[in-house]
């Protein structure tokens, strides 16, 4: 059984920074990419960043490129996604995700195991 639990949302101005962690349990977690995605209020989910199981490779929605990354520490199994310049419509519920598969991924339905999810608002 794998538990991914999401910390470090919260409430911060336009331009400012967050920190997001995800802590993983489970012996597999070096075994698997890694991916953050994000829900607005009435939007569907979408994928915002993911990382290779090495941390070799990551990849970005446009949306983000440049201002999000994510990374990880696979002894500490742990992911994180540090958010730089943040704009107000990054304001959504920010979930980590465990993939099916070693490589990245952007699609949804590739990942299995899905965190509770922790709120991140960006005020103008």
């Amino acid at each position: 059984q794998v538990q991914l639990v999401e910390s470090g949302g919260g409430l911060v101005q336009a331009g400012g920074s967050l920190r997001l962690s995800c802590a993983a349990s489970g012996r597999t977690f070096s075994s698997y990419a890694m991916g953050w995605f994000r829900q607005a209020a009435g939007k569907e989910r979408e994928f915002v960043a993911t990382i290779k199981w090495s941390g070799g490779s990551t990849y970005y929605a446009d949306s983000v490129k440049g201002r999000f990354t994510i990374s990880r520490d696979n002894a500490k199994k742990t992911v994180s996604l540090q958010m730089n310049s943040l704009k107000p419509e990054d304001t959504a519920v920010y979930y980590c995700a465990r993939s099916k598969y070693s490589s990245i991924s952007s699609r949804e339905s590739e990942y299995d195991y899905w965190g509770q999810g922790t709120q991140v608002t960006v005020s103008s």
